[in-house]
């Protein structure tokens, strides 16, 4: 990570984590191997393996939540950390390895250079690593051009989790979140507060341990549920932020 942005920015790395006992350890070397000069948060999600045990063992940094939150309100809760500790960059970072932190730097320098507010870290710019299922993809870019239609902000990756976004979307996130499938949502609630919202070129990688939350029947739920939302509480959400 270069001087520029160690030198004006105080970052933070939110992780959320729910049963990945594999995968933790190894996120955080690497993060720590490739953004050393950001701090990170972990927030256990109620995993039911040996998450939290890893990173009490490892003394690694981390929030144990009283009970489940899903992804969502897992993130939320990270907000409103960065929030508390006067962070001026959020840096969300999934916990099960497919995320680079080499990426870091590619994300946060939009920010700093006042660019962008939001920064999506997206595998569909450039096309290299990991990139989903043929369906998920078809269903993604069904989002993508349904959120571009409703909000005329476009965006490839749109269920992307790696992002970053400025103190000011730290201070909305801390007080509001979508609970459920957030990453849609939240790049709306985003464009509704007037967001420079910019996409930058990530590779990801395939998850190499445990078992993702989103099954294909959840797949399926995810598309039909959150177009619904779009659709439907887009000119509530455009009403509210005006």
């Amino acid at each position: 990570m270069n001087a520029v942005i160690t030198q004006h920015s105080k970052i933070l790395v939110i992780i959320p984590a729910c049963n990945e006992e594999l995968n933790i350890k190894r996120v955080i070397d690497n993060l720590r191997k490739e953004a050393p000069e950001a701090d990170y948060i972990i927030i256990n999600d109620c995993s039911k393996d040996k998450t939290r045990e890893v990173c009490r063992n490892n003394g690694l940094n981390y929030i144990d939540l009283p009970v489940n939150l899903g992804i969502g309100g897992g993130v939320q809760a990270g907000y409103q950390y960065a929030l508390e500790k006067g962070y001026s960059i959020a840096i969300q970072h999934d916990g099960d390895g497919q995320h680079d932190p080499a990426y870091i730097k590619d994300v946060v320098s939009p920010i700093i250079d006042g660019k962008a507010d939001i920064v999506i870290g997206s595998r569909f710019v450039n096309g290299e690593g990991f990139q989903s299922s043929y369906f998920r993809r078809l269903g993604i870019n069904l989002l993508s051009s349904l959120i571009e239609l409703c909000c005329g902000v476009r965006v490839k990756d749109v269920t992307s989790g790696y992002r970053g976004v400025n103190r000011k979307f730290i201070e909305i996130y801390a007080a509001e979140y979508a609970q459920d499938y957030p990453e849609p949502e939240a790049i709306i609630s985003g464009a509704m507060y007037g967001a420079k919202i910019m996409e930058v070129p990530v590779v990801m990688h395939e998850r190499t341990g445990g078992t993702s939350s989103i099954s294909a029947w959840k797949s399926i739920y995810y598309m039909i549920k959150v177009s619904l939302a779009i659709i439907i509480y887009r000119p509530t959400l455009r009403r509210r932020y005006q």
